[in-house]
This record gives C-alpha cells, structure tokens and sequence, in this order.
C-alpha cells in the first residue's frame, strides 16, 4: 500500500507555510516536513492576483512534491479573511417515541433545524459545529443519545464566507497541480493546534497575529462562543514605521524585526537609529523609542479590536485562562505584556501542541515550536481529524456525529 500523507497549507499575505505528514499504520501522524516561502498576490486573506497566487503556491507545492507527490492531493486549505461571519443557530424538536427516550433520528432532526439558515448573495457554509445539546432545558449535554425527555434542542456555530474568494484561491491551488480535501477557517485551525482541552473548558481567546489580518476564537466550557478576522496585521505596523521613518517598506520591515518591541516604555529614549543602515535612500535617525511608539500605537489598536469582541459576547476581562497569542506578530518583544495591559486578561504566546506528532529529529522539533506555523499545523491536525472521521464511516452514524462533534475540542 502506498503511503498516505496530509497537507495543512496557510496561505497568507506574506508568506506561504505547509506541514506535511505521513500518516503510519496505527493512524499515528509522522511529521517529515515543515516550511515556508514567499507569498504573492494576496491580500487581508483574498486573492487580489490570481496569477501571482497561483506560481507562489506552485513553489509551495514544487516542495511538497519532492516528499512525494501524492501529498499535494490532499491539502488541508486555511480560509479567512474579514468577510467570514460566525453566528449562532438554535434547534428544537419534540422527541418522537412514546416512551421518550432520544435516538439517532432525534439528533439529526434537532442539528438539521439548528443549522439551516438563508445564506443572501454569494455566501458559502464553512462549518457547522454543534456546541451543545439541551434536553427539557438542561443544557451542557454533549451526547443525548439514549437520555429520556420531551424536548431536544441543539446550539450551533455556522461560520459563513463570500463565495468567490473562496472558490478563487481554491481555484490558485488546483492550478498549481493540487487537491483541496478540505477548507478549514483559519483561526479555527490555529486553536486546534495552539489551545488544550482544559484551556478551552476554563475559557480562553486565540489570538492569530498574521501579516495581513488578525483572526479570534473564544472559547469557554469546551465551546466555540465566537470567531472573527479583523483586516489589520503585522504588515500595518511596517506601513506605519515607513511612513513615520519616511523609509521604504523593506527598511521598515527589517527595523521592525531587529529592533522592534510592543512597549515603547522598554525601548531607549536616548539610542538613535541610522536609518542608511536600513534603507539607502533614507536620511538621518529616529529615536528607538519613536520606532516603538509607532508599533505600540498600532498593536494596541489591534489589541481593541480583540477588547471589542470580548466586550460583545460578555467576556471582556473575564477568561480564566486568557490570551493565547500566535501568528509572525506575536514574537514582537514585549508583545505578552502589552496584551495583558491592553486585555486585562493574562497572556502567553503559545506553541503548537506536537503530542499526536512523532517527530524524527531535533531540527524539525525546532522548526515545529514557531507560533508562526500555529495555522499550518492546526490544519494539518483538523484534517487528520476528518480523515479519522471518514475512515469510521463503517462504524455507525452515531460515532460519526461524536467525532464531527469534537473536531474542534480537542
């Protein structure tokens, strides 16, 4: 039998970023290869340039291939940009047997009636995600097969996205020789890699600082209570350094990684900068506590969008566990402080979670740990998930509706 490998690919603003694994025998997943390049063509999440998208992912894939080229069959596609919605659907149905006792018919007809919902335009369903089941009002259940009562009804998370822009970097993916086995949003995936069971049971938020956007997920009680993306990232704050520096983008981009941090309070006051060092065609010298001025005002920005969905679902200050952060932009210096100034939360940059990975070598171990590849292994590991899903299609509906059930609460 020929080996069977699964691809998580994060196609981002900046950079492209794949995990591959082979998947052995015993289902184990055998990490062999983590990477990235250069990205092209996209913005905030969307193709802007189809062309350019399309011979970046092909470099991406040229890679893949040289593990094998079975492997760019079976991609796991991260999706998100700030058009995706997350709303919650509710489903009640009367249990239909005499006796009052739930069976798998019940189930379904509750998840059907708590996820149909009217898309307008050109939307799309990503997911749906049962997060509870409720039987004669008490809530919390996870699995009501079997349970006597009068009344089942179901919690859903449906997250929707505009059509096109995901069918058009779909497309950048097939024409570059590859397969899409499944689409995963983005800040989903992350959280599968990047947050504990326990975490998501006590009450946390991932926060997944990307180039060009940032994405959220909030959980509590093992729950998905809130997802978005906001259209502002990392490549904001080498916008602003180049504007307030009067520096290209490039200079801006090396300064912001080598002499960066989140605090201006930690960075110098008196240390001056030569900008010629960065950029030739700049002049003079900034004050390393300018520079930090300017990517403080940014993050902190961002860090009220995150403040403003809280705030929204009544968790504002409120999560036991706090922030997770990932992303390039949660390795800025400082950057776990500023969180939990701006928050009021606790904060922690995260690791991908390596546990269900056998990992041959060091090299590799180290490549694995950068919260940059947090996306790219969240949708290596949801798509191990759904191949376990359909290799289980043998073994009744109702471990499937389980598994589909935990997906996303590891």
């Amino acid at each position: 039998m020929s080996s069977k490998f699964i691809v998580g690919l994060d196609v981002g603003s900046y950079s492209i970023k794949a995990a591959i694994a082979e998947v052995k025998k015993n289902s184990k997943l055998a990490l062999v290869h983590v990477f990235k390049v250069p990205s092209a063509g996209m913005r905030r999440g969307v193709v802007d340039d189809l062309g350019e998208t399309t011979r970046a992912i092909s470099q991406a894939l040229g890679e893949i291939r040289q593990i094998s080229k079975s492997a760019v069959k079976n991609i796991y596609l991260g999706v998100g940009s700030p058009d995706f919605k997350s709303q919650t659907g509710m489903g009640m149905v009367a249990v239909s047997r005499a006796d009052s006792e739930i069976y798998q018919d019940d189930i379904d007809r509750a998840v059907d009636a708590s996820q149909a919902i009217k898309l307008v335009g050109n939307r799309m369903i990503i997911h749906r995600i049962t997060n509870e089941f409720i039987v004669d009002g008490v809530n919390g259940i996870r699995d009501p097969l079997g349970m006597v009562g009068n009344r089942l009804e179901v919690r859903s998370t449906i997250i929707e996205a505009f059509g096109p822009s995901i069918k058009n970097l779909t497309k950048c993916v097939e024409a570059a020789g590859g397969e899409v086995a499944g689409l995963i949003f983005s800040p989903l995936a992350s959280s599968r890699a990047m947050l504990s069971r326990n975490q998501k049971e006590l009450g946390v938020a991932m926060i997944d600082i990307g180039f060009g956007k940032t994405g959220i997920s909030i959980y509590e009680e093992n729950k998905l209570l809130h997802s978005s993306i906001f259209p502002v990232g990392s490549g904001n704050i080498t916008n602003d350094l180049a504007i307030g520096l009067k520096i290209g983008v490039n200079g801006a981009e090396n300064i912001k990684l080598s002499l960066g941090t989140a605090l201006a309070k930690e960075a110098p006051s008196r240390e001056q900068v030569d900008l010629t060092k960065f950029d030739s065609g700049s002049r003079g010298s900034a004050s390393r506590r300018y520079i930090a001025e300017i990517i403080e005002a940014r993050l902190s920005e961002m860090l009220e969008f995150v403040n403003n969905e809280l705030k929204y679902i009544g968790k504002q200050a409120r999560l036991p566990v706090g922030v997770v952060l990932a992303g390039g932009g949660s390795k800025l210096p400082a950057m776990v402080d500023l969180a939990r100034q701006e928050l009021r939360l606790n904060s922690q940059v995260g690791v991908p979670n390596l546990s269900e990975l056998d990992i041959a070598n060091s090299e590799l171990m180290g490549q694995a740990e950068d919260p940059e590849m947090a996306c790219a292994f969240g949708l290596l590991l949801s798509g191990a998930d759904q191949s376990v899903t359909t290799r289980s299609s043998g073994k009744g509906v109702h471990q499937i509706v389980k598994k589909l059930f935990n997906i996303f609460t590891p």
